[in-house]
Order: structure tokens, then C-alpha cells, then sequence
């Protein structure tokens, strides 16, 4: 009798359990059948679901109720506070897997190659996320004494960053937020945040909801100049065939044409305004140059020579994420993902055996959850349609104990799914103490600690 094929899924986020799901939902599962390892570098599973979104925004949050029916499906289990390849190299994992799908995302901020973009007081918008949400992987401390603040970019990202640097401590304690954040945004010296954009307002990635939302602090205050209100053809164009657009630039109208209230903080949101360098003293941001633009008649935009600086201590670039490159694997620097034909990895044309991406690090980050879904069910079907052909690679050792023998002899203190509801039932535990739905635990170690619980009992009942 064929045994089941084995998938490891190296990345938990929502492209690796999708892919699960998807593996699930193919032929695969109904003969010969199909065991899936989420392997995953942190101690807990979910990625940017977990450490991604502004903690303000539990409705998306929610999606994790749906990506937890996956992971509690008998033929997943999670190996997690495991480092690819670190812990598991890719020769490591072919001896133990028939297909490896690679779901790694992209953490790091993409560059903006402007001058003074390295000064002190600048930083990069995911390494901010990482902090207020909680990654166990960045400092516990933010420089937060800037008053004035420029945010580049505007897209959703950009907005979470802007909300989240003008609203008070108190307004955010009812999130899951860890003490050192709650702590850190408490000194927090911002009153006035500034984000920029080169384009115009049918140009905006806001989503509607997101950017709605901003006006709904009772200490901020929302700010945009009557004369960012403007659209060529192409702009009307785009309102006209995207339902998003056009209600994002009527809120922008709206707020344009609205007197200005009076609350403590206020957040402007600029168009028309390219980052053109930003300014120091003593190696310290102390401004912002942009140049004016001016629609072109295409929907884009062309510079118009005037020039403006806008005094800011701390610039946050919210221009886009990108993918690390994974070792071993071929890797493209100018978009910051793995070549592939349809999610099979590909070098020099050639389809390396077994080895498949999908998410981020496969299509660049953009697009929704939505597109992740659609991106998962594409590479699992390039790795049902290779098995049926015959030309996945065999593992040499796919017994689903031997990988997890391998990692106790090499030390490897990894965490499992019941290791997740531990920690999950730790992190609601201290919530309910203060009155709220969870505290986010944040030391790495102190993670692996609440998970530990069941590690008796992992021997004889392993998920």
C-alpha cells in the first residue's frame, strides 16, 4: 500500500497553511494521501496575521479562527521555533519530504534610494510593525521623542503607522499590545504626523475601511489641503472602474472641504508631494525635502521644481516589503522573490525537483489574502500534477517521526500546535487579568516556556 506523500511547508503563515489547505482539498489527499509539517522559525504560528497587523484591527485578525480549522485537520502538524537552515537545511528536508513548498513572506522593508534616507531618526515602517506588534525577534524599545513625524508611502501599511504614532497609549491598552509596547507609546512625543504621497488621491492604495478608521480616534485629527484634491483623465478613469478608488478619493474630498477641529493630535495626509531627501544635523533627521508634482494626464505625475522642506524628527518609509533570500535556493534581487513557473522553483529555466513556492516570496508582496488563496491552489497544483507524472523526488527517510527525532538529537527546542494553544491560552489569561482579551507575550523564551506544558506528553501524541 503507497504510503502517504510528504509535504513539508516552511512558513506558517497564511500562504503556508493555505497551501496545507489546498493539499487537503487535491487529489492527494484522497489516495495515496498527503502529511503536511508547517515548519516554522518562530515559536508561534500565523506570520504577518500575528505580527503584521495594527493591533487596533482584531476583525482581521479574525482570520486566524479560519487558518486555525487547517492547523487542527490530523494530517498538518506544526514544527515551530525551527530556522530554515539553520535548524533543517534544504538537503535536510528532501531527506525527510517528497515536496517542499517554500511560504516565507516578506518581513523587511524594501529600499528608498533617496539622500539621508540612513540617518538617525529614520526607519524603516516594518521594523516599526515588528516592534508594536510584539516580535519576539526585534528590540523591546522604540525611539519614540519626535514630535513632528513623516510617514512615505500610502498605502494601508503607511496608514496603520501614521494611527497608531498619533494615538494616545490608553487608546491602544485594550489591544493585546505586550507592557513594553504599552510602555514605550505612553512617552510617546508625537503630535503631528505627516504622510506623503507623489501621486494623487485616485492613486491612493488605501483600502476605504482602513482609511475611514482613521478618523475615528477621538484624538486625532484628520487633515487634507483642498489643493491635493485634483485628477487628470486617467484618475477619473480609475474612479470610474474601481469602486475602491473612487471611495477612497470621495473620503479624501470630504475631509478636504470640512473645517479643521481641535483635537491634540493630528495626522495630514499629503498628494502630490515626492520625498526627495531628507535632511540632517549632527547625523539626526531634522527635516524633509519633497518636490511639488503634477498630474501628467496618464495618472501619473511629473515634477514641477518647487521644492519643500517640512521640519519632522523621524521619517518611516512605508514604501513596500520585501522577501530575504533563502539560502540555497535561486533568488531575484530586483523583485525580492524566488523565480518560479506557476509556483515550481526555477534555475537558470530549469525546475529544481520538489521544490515550490507560493505567497510573497513567490509574487512579490502585493495584493490581498484573496491572492494568496489563488496563489496557494496554483503551486499545489504544479505539485499534484508532478506527483502524478512521477518526477517529485522520493524522501529518503519519510517516516513522520524522523524529522522530529533528527531535531531533538541536533537540540532543537521546537514548539508544536498543542504548544500554541498553550501559549494562546497563557497570552488570554493575562489579558482577562487586566481586563482584556490577551496580552501578547513577546520574549522568545518566555514563549517556549508557556508552550511547554504538554512536552511530556509530545512523545506519544505528536501534532
Amino acid at each position: 500500500m503507497p504510503r502517504p506523500v510528504r509535504v513539508a511547508i516552511v512558513g506558517s503563515g497564511p500562504a503556508g497553511i493555505y497551501a496545507a489547505d489546498a493539499l487537503l482539498k487535491s487529489d492527494l489527499a484522497a489516495a495515496p494521501g498527503v502529511s503536511i509539517d508547517l515548519i516554522e522559525r518562530l515559536p508561534a504560528p500565523f506570520g504577518l496575521i500575528r505580527y503584521g497587523v495594527a493591533p487596533d484591527h482584531p476583525r482581521i485578525k479574525g482570520i486566524i479562527t479560519a487558518l486555525h480549522q487547517v492547523l487542527d485537520k490530523p494530517q498538518v502538524r506544526l514544527l515551530g521555533n525551527v530556522d530554515y537552515p539553520g535548524d533543517l537545511s534544504l538537503d535536510e528536508l528532501h531527506r525527510f519530504y517528497d515536496a517542499l513548498v517554500f511560504a516565507t513572506g516578506a518581513e523587511a522593508d524594501r529600499d528608498l534610494d533617496i539622500p539621508g534616507i540612513g540617518l538617525d531618526g529614520s526607519y524603516g515602517a516594518a521594523d516599526f510593525v515588528s516592534w508594536y506588534d510584539g516580535h519576539p525577534e526585534v528590540p523591546r524599545e522604540w525611539p519614540l521623542e519626535a514630535e513632528q513625524v513623516a510617514v512615505l508611502g500610502v498605502g494601508n501599511v503607511a496608514l496603520d503607522v501614521a494611527r497608531v504614532l498619533a494615538k494616545t497609549a490608553d487608546e491602544l491598552l485594550p489591544t493585546e499590545i505586550p507592557p513594553n509596547v504599552y510602555e514605550g507609546l505612553a512617552a510617546n512625543r508625537a503630535v503631528e504626523v505627516h504622510v506623503f504621497g507623489r501621486r494623487g488621491p485616485a492613486q491612493a492604495k488605501f483600502s476605504p475601511m482602513e482609511l475611514r478608521e482613521l478618523d475615528h480616534s477621538p484624538t486625532i485629527e484628520v487633515i487634507v489641503a483642498p489643493e491635493d484634491i485634483d485628477y487628470d483623465d486617467a484618475s477619473i478613469a480609475t474612479r470610474r472602474a474601481n469602486k475602491q478608488a473612487d471611495m477612497v478619493a470621495s473620503t479624501l474630498e470630504n475631509w478636504a472641504i470640512r473645517d479643521v477641529g481641535d483635537r491634540p493630535h493630528r495626522i495630514h495626509l499629503h498628494f502630490f508631494e515626492n520625498p526627495v531627501e531628507v535632511l540632517g544635523a549632527d547625523g539626526r533627521v531634522v527635516a524633509l525635502r519633497t518636490e511639488r508634482t503634477e498630474l501628467d494626464g496618464t495618472g501619473n505625475t511629473v515634477g514641477t521644481g518647487t521644492f519643500r522642506e517640512w521640519p519632522v524628527q523621524a521619517v518611516y518609509r512605508a514604501v513596500g516589503y520585501r522577501s530575504d533570500e533563502l539560502p540555497k535556493l535561486p533568488f531575484d534581487p530586483l523583485s525580492s522573490t524566488v523565480p518560479h513557473q506557476a509556483g515550481r522553483v526555477q534555475e537558470n529555466g530549469v525546475h529544481l525537483p520538489s521544490v515550490y513556492v507560493t505567497g510573497w516570496v513567490k509574487r512579490g508582496p502585493v495584493g490581498l489574502i484573496g491572492h494568496t488563496k489563488g496563489d496557494a491552489n496554483e503551486t499545489v497544483a504544479c505539485l499534484v500534477a508532478d506527483h502524478a507524472a512521477g518526477l517529485l523526488r522520493p524522501a529518503a527517510e519519510p517516516a513522520e517521526d524522523a524529522v522530529v527525532d533528527f531535531l531533538r538529537a541536533r537540540g532543537v527546542d521546537f514548539t508544536t500546535w498543542e504548544g500554541w494553544h498553550h501559549l494562546d491560552a497563557h497570552e488570554k489569561a493575562l489579558g482577562a487579568a487586566e481586563g482584556r482579551e490577551r496580552v501578547k507575550v513577546v520574549d522568545r523564551v518566555g514563549m517556549l516556556d508557556a508552550s511547554r506544558s504538554e512536552r511530556s506528553a509530545e512523545r506519544n501524541n505528536l501534532r
